[in-house]
């Protein structure tokens, strides 16, 4: 049995309004989860223009199978789900290359400050994060953002579980690269 969440009475009004195809109540709930679903696409996207394109084609998604959201649940949490499975199909059909050489895994050492990270303003952090190779980003923000496991990455992105620690690890070597360089040309 699924916990019981609270359903604010407008977001249930617009959900339920969205339900019946009232495009009034699906401009409220885009109003409503936009801007907070546009910084989920905007992860996985190289630029604001692809990340545009997903937050639309993920809002399609999302009104065309509205009825099956049961208000067990988060919305906001089923929303996220559909806005990174577009994301990630976006990657896909647009075949933008995924890098999975793990032939760097063993001579890879691990290693992060996180002072470094807080010294960062959340603009610059996303903008290096938007930078790396798709397969890095992809998997960075499956792990550190959206919280999965590796397990879980790799069924979603069809690789093995070693290729999605290997992106993770070369992710963070490469971010914090990024950001000492950023911090030598700051002093």
């Amino acid at each position: 049995m699924s916990p019981l969440v609270l359903h604010s009475d407008s977001e249930k009004d617009l959900i339920s309004g969205s339900i019946l195809g009232d495009r009034k109540a699906q401009k409220g709930l885009f109003q409503m989860y936009g801007a907070s679903m546009y910084a989920v696409c905007l992860r996985y996207a190289r630029n604001k223009y692809e990340a545009e394109d997903i937050l639309q084609e993920a809002f399609v998604k999302v009104f065309q199978s509205i009825n099956q959201f049961n208000f067990e649940g988060s919305f906001e949490g089923w929303l996220k789900k559909i806005m990174i499975n577009t994301s990630l199909k976006y990657n896909q059909k647009h075949k933008l290359v995924i890098d999975y050489d793990i032939t760097a895994i063993n001579s890879m050492e691990e290693y992060e400050d996180p002072e470094i990270i807080h010294a960062l303003h959340t603009e610059e952090l996303m903008s290096y994060i938007r930078q790396l190779p798709v397969g890095y980003r992809m998997v960075f923000n499956l792990y550190i953002i959206e919280g999965f496991s590796h397990k879980e990455i790799a069924n979603l992105l069809e690789i093995q579980e070693v290729t999605s620690r290997s992106q993770l690890l070369k992710a963070r070597k490469m971010l914090q690269e990024k950001i000492i360089t950023h911090q030598k040309l700051a002093i």
